[in-house]
């Protein structure tokens, strides 16, 4: 991530990488890093660690939605990129979620979801994406 920041942005976030995940196979590892200018006038980097559920799913729009969130939440907690993050991808798994129970309602017993079906159902995960409960946590590293 040094390599990313070297290139100019203060934050950076991989979704997903190769690392093992500690919470087994079923996870991703994803990973933040934030330098922040100090009121001293030096830096400091903050980094993270996420794991993030699997889902065995294809949709359109999940990236769109990611970085928006995490600008939205990187300008309110503009030096705390474990919230930023952590809001971030609890948004992401509620919107998922919701979109793969609907999903599955609408295909019935046994068949997948067609791509129409599984469109994020973002207006119906309005106040989540206002005010997420938290459910993914991230480690400071």
């Amino acid at each position: 991530m040094d390599l990313l920041h070297k290139m100019g942005p203060d934050t950076v976030v991989i979704t997903s990488s190769d690392l093992p995940p500690r919470l087994g196979d079923r996870f991703l590892v994803s990973f933040g890093s934030q330098r922040i200018l100090m009121p001293d006038g030096t830096r400091t980097t903050q980094r993270i660690r996420i794991e993030v559920p699997k889902v065995d799913a294809v949709f359109v729009g999940t990236g769109d939605l990611f970085a928006a969130m995490l600008l939205a939440w990187t300008h309110h907690y503009p030096t705390d990129l474990k919230t930023a993050c952590e809001k971030t991808f609890s948004v992401m798994h509620h919107v998922i979620q919701r979109t793969i129970s609907y999903a599955h309602e609408m295909a019935g017993p046994g068949r997948r979801p067609s791509p129409a079906q599984l469109e994020l159902r973002m207006v119906q995960s309005k106040a989540d994406i206002e005010d997420p409960a938290i459910v993914m946590e991230a480690t400071v590293l």
